[in-house]
């Protein structure tokens, strides 16, 4: 192939509408290797030259890679790699512009194909500009014909380069886009995955499904070979493996429990962040060595469930794809490691508050055995007990207090049938408050043989909600018998009256009164009792007592009365 060393004006006119109608297609290739490859065999084919070499620089103005290509693949395959290398790249670009030399050697002292002997080797290097950035360069080398590369080469591959540089930008930008579109849609993927995952932990109560759906739906999505989950033994430093799921090995680590201080597991416990492992992971003395590599294992990791600050455990996985995990990878797996977490703290605490839902009852029905059964029971005590004070100075009055003690007795027995088929006492029966209180006032004036009095409103407690009115009767039952077993008192007053927003109770004793400090030690639980019904339904209890000076009982329920009610004393 010959080419003219000077171009009449048509033919430079010519060559460069070809030229451009060829640049025309470069824009339209997207993919980089390709788009240089075209560039350096147009580039060949319009100067003329045995070779084309495109240099493209990185965002560090460094050179990232070289594209180079022949007059025609038969050439290229035929001839040795074009005479272009790192030191000729930088004095050329040092140059700052196009670079036209008739012989390589004896310019940059390059020896071209020294196999051949020694022959002179035309060189063109034209940068590749944006605007005021370097993309790169075209390098051309050996031009077919012995006169070397003309100005008008140089024009043609500088109007060349001109189109290179939109056609590698537009090609750089559809990449990042691509990789835009790639991470948008992985992260929409692991947000899909986060969501489904949080929907489906949340609706689990009990621990173990937990733990197993959550490494299923891990293993599933991420393709692993192996996964494993390490809970943190409460009011303990050790961890033990709890789920374990893979077919391609019996287990990574060689042993079940890791303290904080052992192996990759017990480090991520400890220091709460992510830890992960490649080929060299047989350093680690706690991993089934042998087995990964058997199982061709090329990355182990493990990733701290953490909820708040604490860590409440590991979870551990081993994959054999080439492909390590990325930084998006590592990301959402630390994500749903938290998401773990929090599920696993949400169970605890459910299953915590049930037990104490559990703990509370038992001590609701204890609470309610002592005011009601146990009480009543106490009662017939006081009167058989006065019963056989009368044997022998009044017997029909002793056969009175025995016949009462049965009635009670059976009346007791009742109540606790009755208590135990729906574990609530029904001691108000269909009384209103101030019915109740009235007979508990007279049963313990009889039972206790103490002057007791009761006062209060004869209307306006009819809307008194049940719960409140039960909760003011069992502490005065409660206050009652505090004061036959303890007070040694001779009179006690029950009053009852309402303001707009409260009703109130007083229960007090002319008796010897008592230490608030140690009364928990004298009295069991009875005052905490009548502290905890008040409390239950909104409202308090006050208790003011003084050695020698008695002790009045004050307990308030909040209550929205009737306006057009008013107040008794």
């Amino acid at each position: 192939m010959v080419i003219n060393t000077a171009l009449s004006c048509e033919q430079l006119e010519e060559r460069l509408a070809a030229l451009h109608m060829v640049s025309l297609e470069l824009v339209q290739d997207i993919s980089i290797d390709s788009l240089l490859d075209r560039i350096a065999r147009i580039a060949c084919e319009q100067a003329g030259a045995a070779y084309a070499t495109i240099g493209i620089r990185g965002e560090d103005g460094s050179i990232e890679r070289f594209i180079s290509a022949g007059i025609d693949e038969d050439q290229e395959l035929s001839k040795p790699s074009p005479p272009i290398n790192l030191d000729l790249v930088d004095a050329i670009a040092d140059a700052g512009g196009p670079v036209r030399v008739m012989d390589i050697q004896t310019e940059f002292g390059v020896s071209a194909f020294p196999e051949q002997g020694s022959r002179i080797v035309s060189l063109l290097g034209v940068p590749i500009y944006l605007g005021q950035r370097n993309l790169g360069q075209i390098f051309l080398t050996d031009k077919l014909t012995e006169d070397g590369f003309t100005p008008d080469d140089e024009r043609v591959i500088e109007t060349l380069a001109a189109y290179a540089a939109v056609a590698i930008s537009n090609a750089h930008f559809y990449t990042e886009l691509r990789e835009r579109d790639r991470t948008l849609t992985r992260s929409n993927q692991g947000l899909a995955l986060l969501n489904s995952l949080a929907s489906s932990l949340a609706s689990i109560t009990e621990l173990d499904d937990l733990l197993k759906t959550a490494l299923n739906r891990v293993m599933n999505y991420f393709n692993f070979d192996v996964g494993e989950i390490f809970l943190k033994q409460e009011y303990q430093n050790t961890l033990s493996r709890v789920v374990y799921q893979g077919a391609v090995l019996n287990s990574v680590w060689s042993q079940p429990e890791f303290t904080l201080t052992e192996g990759l597991v017990g480090r991520t416990a400890r220091s709460g962040k992510p830890a992960i492992v490649g080929l060299h992971y047989y350093q680690d003395p706690f991993l089934s060595n042998q087995a990964l590599i058997d199982a061709g294992i090329s990355q182990v990791a493990c990733f701290p469930l953490t909820s708040r600050s604490e860590v409440l455990g590991v979870l551990s996985i081993a994959l054999n794809r080439r492909d390590p995990l990325d930084d998006m990878d590592q990301q959402l797996l630390s994500s749903i490691a938290s998401w773990v977490g929090t599920a696993i703290e949400n169970v605890r605490l459910n299953i915590q508050g049930r037990r104490l839902a559990v703990l509370e009852e038992r001590e609701r029905i204890g609470m309610d055995l002592h005011d009601g059964v146990i009480q009543s029971i106490y009662a017939v005590g006081l009167t058989l007990e006065h019963a056989r004070l009368l044997l022998e100075e009044d017997p029909d009055q002793a056969r009175t207090r025995i016949n009462q003690s049965i009635e009670d007795l059976n009346s007791t027995i009742r109540d606790l049938r009755a208590f135990i088929m729906d574990m609530r006492p029904r001691q108000l029966f269909e009384e209103n408050l101030m019915d109740g209180l009235q007979r508990l006032v007279k049963e313990f004036q009889v039972n206790s043989l103490l002057e007791a009095s009761l006062s209060g409103p004869a209307e306006g407690l009819e809307n008194l909600p049940d719960h409140q009115a039960i909760a003011l009767f069992h502490i005065c039952q409660e206050a009652l018998a505090n004061v036959a077993k303890h007070a040694y008192a001779s009179k006690v007053e029950v009053m009852v009256w309402t303001t707009p927003d409260r009703v109130l109770m007083e229960v007090h004793d002319d008796g010897r009164g008592f230490d608030p400090d140690t009364v928990h030690l004298a009295l069991g639980h009875g005052i905490s009792n009548m502290q905890t019904r008040a409390r239950n339904v909104g409202g308090d209890l006050e208790i003011t007592t003084e050695p020698g000076k008695g002790t009045t009982i004050m307990a308030w329920v909040p209550h929205v009365r009737d306006p057009e009610s008013t107040d008794q004393d």
